[in-house]
C-alpha cells in the first residue's frame, strides 16, 4: 500500500504495514459487569422525577407528567404567547440565555422558579442553546382554551437536539450537521452517520480504535450515540455531544426491521450492507432517535449508503489539523484549503466540496470523470454560463428536508418555487455539455413544470416567515378560502351596502345596520317606526326608544362573518399542509435533482478555480511515483504579497525518500504541506497548483510536522 508521509525533515512514499497504535486494555467481558461509567456521567438536569403529583396544582400536574419523560432536557412549555420554563430548567435557562429568573405562584407548597420567552422570538434563544450543546423539548398547546375545562391539553411536538435540528436559523449553511451512532468493541465497530437536513444516511464498519477515531474526526458529528452498557474509558465518549442510549436501541433484528420499513424494502441487500451487523445496529439506533426527536415520519430518508475505508485516502486527526483543510490552526476558516477552493454558487455545493476535501477518493474512474468534467467546463469557459444560473437555485437540499419533516416555512416554498422556475434556463446552459458524467448530471437535474406552476399559483410573491397568521396563499388558489377572506375583510362594506338597500326597500330613512359583541349584527329602527318593519324582519332586541331586528340575509352573513377569520386561517393552514403533502410525493426525484445540482456546482467551481488559480490536470499512473513540476502551496501563494517560488518534487521506486534540511522558517514545512495538498486535491478529482503532476494512487496521507506555522502570518 502506498502512503504519502510528511514529517519534520522527511517526505517519503513507502510501502508500510499498519501497526496497532494502542494496546487492548479492556477486559473482554467488561460489559457484563456493573457499569462504573454511569456514576461519572453528567447528572440529570432535574433533581429527580416527581412521582407524587397529588399536592401540585392541576397545571403543574400536567407539567410534571410531561417533564418526567424528559428529565435531562430543557422543556419549553407553551402558555399563551410565551414558552415558560420552570424549576431547575428555569435556573439553567436563565443563566444560559441571560434572561430574568422569577417565580410563578406556588405548587406543592413551594414557589415555582420560572423564566419565559415570547414564542414568536423562540428561534434566537433555541439557536443559542443548541450552540451550547443543550437539547430542548417543545411542548405545545393542542387544545382550545375556549372549550377546555381545566388546563389546556398539551403534548411534546418536537425535541430539538444539536444533531437533529433542521430550522434554517439554527444551522450553519456552509457545514453538514451530522449525528452518528457507533456500536462494537475495540476490534470492530459499526458506524452510522445521518444528516437529517439532507437525508444523507451512511454506514460502514471499521477495524480498531485508530481508524474509528480518525473517521469521527473526519465527519465531526455534533452528537454521538453510544450504547449505555459500554464500559468506562472508551475513547469515543470523550467527544463532544456523546450521549448514551439503551442497549436495546442498537439491537440488530429490530434495527433491520425498522430500516426495511423506512425504505420500503424486504431486506438491505440492495444497499450493500445486509451483512454489516454492527453498522445496521447503529443505523437502527440513529433512525429511532431521529423519529423520537422529530415526532413525524421521515420520508426524505430514502436509502443507506455503504461507505468503505478502502475507497478513500485515510487522513488521521493530526493530518487534518496540520493541512488546515477547512479549519485553520486557530480554529477559524480563513486561509484554509477550502477558503481558497470554494467559490460555489450554492450552500449545498459548498457542503459537498467540504465533504470531498475531507474524504479524498481512491476510485480512479470517479476521479477521471471529475477531471474530464472540469476540462469540459473550462472549454469555451462553459462554467461562466452555468454559475449565474446555479446561483438562482439556492439551498434546495435543506428546503426539501424541511418539507419531508413537514416543518417547511412559507419562504422555503417560495425559494423552491423560484428554484424550479430557474431550472429550464439552467437546462439550456447545460445543453452543450458533452462528457458522459455531466450529461448524466444534467439529465438527473430535470425540470418540474407542474410543481413550479403549482407553487406559482399557491404562494404569494413575498410570503411571511410563518404560516401562523396566514397571508401565505394567493387569491384564486382556493375559492372557499377566497370567500372566507372576503367575508372577513369586506364585512364593513357589506353592512354599508345592506343599509343602503334596506333604506331604499323600506323607505325608512332612520334605519341603521350595526353590530354588537353580545347580540351580533342587527337592523335598528326607532320605536315609532318599528311597526313599519317588513314581514321578514325578526325582532332581536328591544331598547328604550328603538327596536333591533335581524333578517335571514343578515343572519346568514352573521354566521359566516363571525367565524370567517378563524375559519379562513384554519383552511389556509389545512391547504398549506396539503401542499406540503403534495410536495412530499415528489421528494425522491427532487432530492436527486438537488444532489446533481450540488455536484454541478462543485465541478463548475473547480473549473473556475483552475482557470483563476492557474491549476493543471494531474495524471494518474500505475507505477508508484510522484512527479511534480513547478508546484505551489495553494493557500500560501494567495496570502503572499510577492510571487510564490514554485518548486519540483520527484519520488519513485528509485528515490523513495527525500531529506530536507535548512534553517527555521526556511520553507521546509510549507514544501511538505504543499506536496500533501497537491496529492489531496488530485484525489478529489480537482486540478492542482503545479505546471504538471504525475502520481500514483495513495491510500493514506500522514503529517507529523512539529512547528505550527500560522498561514495568516505570511501576509504580515
Amino acid at each position: 500500500m502506498h502512503h504519502l508521509i510528511v514529517r519534520d525533515n522527511l517526505a517519503t512514499i513507502a510501502n508500510t504495514r499498519q501497526t496497532p497504535l494502542i494496546q487492548r486494555g479492556i477486559a473482554r467481558h467488561a460489559s457484563r459487569l456493573p457499569n462504573p461509567l454511569l456514576k461519572n456521567l453528567p447528572k440529570p438536569l432535574m433533581n429527580k422525577a416527581i412521582s407524587d403529583l397529588s399536592s401540585h396544582t392541576p397545571m403543574m400536574q400536567q407539567y410534571w407528567k410531561l417533564k418526567n419523560q424528559h428529565l435531562d432536557q430543557l422543556m419549553f412549555y407553551r402558555m399563551g404567547d410565551f414558552y415558560e420554563i420552570f424549576y431547575e430548567d428555569a435556573k439553567k435557562a436563565a443563566k444560559l440565555l441571560d434572561i430574568t429568573l422569577t417565580a410563578r405562584g406556588q405548587s406543592a407548597g413551594q414557589s415555582i422558579p420560572m423564566c419565559g420567552i415570547p414564542y414568536h422570538a423562540a428561534e434566537g434563544y433555541l439557536a443559542k442553546l443548541v450552540k451550547l450543546g443543550e437539547s430542548v423539548v417543545i411542548c405545545e398547546q393542542i387544545g382550545d382554551p375556549a372549550t377546555s375545562k381545566g388546563p389546556v391539553d398539551r403534548q411534546v411536538v418536537r425535541i430539538i437536539t444539536p444533531g437533529t435540528i433542521s430550522d434554517e436559523a439554527l444551522l450553519d449553511e456552509r457545514r453538514d450537521n451530522l449525528i452518528a451512532a457507533v456500536l462494537g468493541d475495540e476490534r470492530l465497530f459499526g458506524l452510522a452517520v445521518l444528516d437529517i437536513t439532507s437525508g444523507n444516511f451512511s454506514v460502514l464498519e471499521i477495524k480498531g480504535w485508530e481508524n474509528l477515531l480518525a473517521e469521527l474526526e473526519r465527519i465531526n458529528p455534533v452528537e454521538l450515540l453510544i450504547p449505555d452498557d459500554w464500559p468506562q474509558g472508551m475513547p469515543a465518549e470523550k467527544r463532544r455531544g456523546a450521549r448514551r442510549r439503551a442497549p436495546w436501541d442498537f439491537e440488530r433484528d429490530s434495527a433491520h426491521k425498522s430500516l426495511c420499513q423506512q425504505f420500503s424494502t424486504q431486506d438491505l441487500k440492495g444497499f450493500g450492507c445486509e451483512n454489516l451487523t454492527l453498522a445496521i445496529g447503529a443505523a437502527g439506533c440513529l433512525l429511532g432517535y431521529a423519529k423520537e426527536t422529530q415526532r413525524t415520519a421521515l420520508p426524505h430518508l430514502r436509502s443507506l449508503r455503504h461507505e468503505r475505508l478502502d475507497d478513500t485516502v485515510i487522513l488521521d486527526a493530526a493530518t487534518r489539523r496540520n493541512l488546515e483543510l477547512d479549519i485553520n490552526l486557530s480554529g477559524g476558516r480563513d486561509n484554509t484549503l477550502q477558503s481558497v477552493m470554494d467559490r460555489c454558487q450554492t450552500a449545498m455545493g459548498t457542503r459537498l466540496l467540504t465533504r470531498w476535501l475531507n474524504r479524498p477518493l481512491r476510485d480512479l474512474p470517479i476521479l477521471q470523470a471529475r477531471q474530464t468534467s472540469i476540462a469540459c467546463f473550462l472549454d469555451r469557459y462553459r462554467f461562466e454560463h452555468l454559475q449565474p444560473q446555479l446561483k438562482e437555485i439556492g439551498d434546495i437540499e435543506r428546503i426539501l428536508a424541511r418539507i419531508g419533516l413537514r416543518n417547511a416555512r412559507p419562504r422555503d416554498l417560495a425559494r423552491l418555487r423560484d428554484a424550479l422556475s430557474a431550472l429550464p434556463e439552467l437546462q439550456k446552459a447545460m445543453a452543450d455539455l458533452d462528457t458522459p458524467h455531466l450529461q448524466q448530471l444534467a439529465q438527473t437535474a430535470s425540470t418540474y413544470p407542474e410543481l413550479a406552476d403549482l407553487l406559482q399559483r399557491a404562494i404569494i410573491d413575498n410570503p411571511p416567515a410563518v404560516i401562523r397568521d396566514g397571508g401565505v396563499l394567493k387569491t384564486g388558489y382556493d375559492a372557499e378560502l377566497d370567500d372566507l377572506q372576503s367575508l372577513s375583510e369586506n364585512a364593513g362594506q357589506f353592512l354599508i351596502d345592506l343599509e343602503a338597500r334596506e333604506k331604499a326597500r323600506t323607505g325608512l330613512a332612520n334605519l341603521k345596520v350595526g353590530y354588537n359583541r353580545v347580540h351580533g349584527y342587527f337592523i335598528e329602527l326607532p320605536s315609532k317606526q318599528a311597526e313599519q318593519a317588513p314581514p321578514d324582519y325578526i325582532r332581536r332586541q328591544t331598547l328604550k326608544g328603538a327596536e333591533r331586528f335581524i333578517t335571514p340575509e343578515l343572519k346568514e352573513f352573521e354566521d359566516k362573518a363571525l367565524s370567517a377569520k378563524s375559519r379562513a386561517l384554519a383552511r389556509e393552514k389545512m391547504l398549506y399542509e396539503a401542499l406540503l403533502e403534495d410536495l412530499i410525493g415528489h421528494l425522491a426525484p427532487l432530492q436527486d435533482t438537488a444532489g446533481a445540482l450540488a455536484e454541478l456546482d462543485v465541478l463548475s467551481n473547480l473549473a473556475e478555480r483552475a482557470l483563476n488559480l492557474d491549476l493543471n490536470c494531474p495524471r494518474f499512473v500505475t507505477e508508484p511515483c510522484m512527479r511534480i513540476e513547478q508546484g505551489r502551496h495553494p493557500v500560501v501563494e494567495q496570502v503572499l504579497s510577492t510571487p510564490f517560488v514554485a518548486n519540483d518534487l520527484a519520488l519513485d521506486d528509485s528515490t523513495r525518500m527525500l531529506v530536507i534540511t535548512g534553517p527555521n522558517m526556511g520553507g521546509k514545512s510549507t514544501y511538505m504541506r504543499q506536496t500533501a495538498l497537491i496529492v489531496l486535491l488530485a484525489h478529489i478529482g480537482s486540478f492542482v497548483p503545479a505546471a504538471s503532476c504525475e502520481l500514483s494512487l495513495v491510500d493514506r496521507i500522514f503529517t507529523r510536522i512539529g512547528s505550527s506555522d500560522d498561514r495568516r502570518s505570511w501576509s504580515k
